[in-house]
């Protein structure tokens, strides 16, 4: 079984544009953070950036060529014909889908998904629906023939944008696995979404003392309680 991860990234989004290139402090991008993550995971034969072919994306294509990473480029706006196009051209039978947004994403949860996804007979693993662990930790695991069919049957742009919306709308047609966190950290934010997401992650950062992978669940949100108790 070919499982790869795709990552969604482009350099246009509407509230922080540019933000998976961004770099903190330490002269990273946000991007090679989340790449550092999925590297761990021991799950996933290939790893795969997805961005769209806009020439605003160029840089992202370009980035990945400069430190070895599959890039695929397709659709700006139809994010799910671009999955189904990557998974296609990487003979992919498992997919899991990763946001660029997502430099804290922790590489166990990922491996358990995967895990999980192979214990039964499952179209979508993830743990997502409903939602407990933070955002920014979002793990969805889909059997590629099944990303096929419900491509097949979108017809809203909300759905080829949100790609596994479409699954989740219509959970009664498809074999859906959730997995939950033990406790409802749901309204937790660990995504970059804007400048403030940017800065907490920018002082997560300084505050680890050791690479940021060895970093779960747990421990992240331990260092959040820490750096918003040090603002108060």
């Amino acid at each position: 079984m070919n499982i790869g991860v795709i990552l969604q990234a482009r350099l246009s989004s509407q509230r922080l544009p540019g933000k998976v290139l961004r770099v903190i402090a330490n002269g990273q991008p946000l991007l090679a953070y989340t790449l550092e993550r999925l590297a761990h995971c021991q799950s996933l034969k290939t790893v795969i950036v997805a961005t769209s072919d806009d020439s605003s994306d160029d840089p992202i294509e370009q980035f990945c060529r400069a430190h070895g990473v599959n890039c695929f480029r397709g659709s700006l706006n139809d994010v799910a014909g671009r999955f189904v196009a990557a998974a296609d051209q990487y003979a992919l039978d498992v997919c899991v889908r990763v946001n660029g947004d997502s430099p804290l994403i922790d590489q166990h949860l990922i491996d358990y998904g995967v895990t999980v996804f192979r214990s039964g007979n499952f179209d979508l693993v993830t743990n997502v629906f409903p939602r407990s662990y933070p955002k920014g930790l979002s793990v969805e695991v889909m059997r590629v023939l099944a990303l096929h069919h419900a491509y097949s049957l979108m017809m809203d742009d909300d759905d080829r944008e949100h790609v596994t919306r479409y699954f989740y709308q219509h959970a009664q047609f498809f074999r859906i696995q959730n997995f939950s966190f033990a406790r409802d950290c749901s309204d937790q934010q660990l995504s970059v979404d804007t400048t403030a997401d940017f800065k907490l992650f920018e002082t997560l950062v300084s505050l680890m003392d050791k690479p940021h992978w060895q970093y779960g669940v747990e421990d992240i949100l331990a260092l959040v309680a820490h750096a918003k108790g040090s603002v108060k």
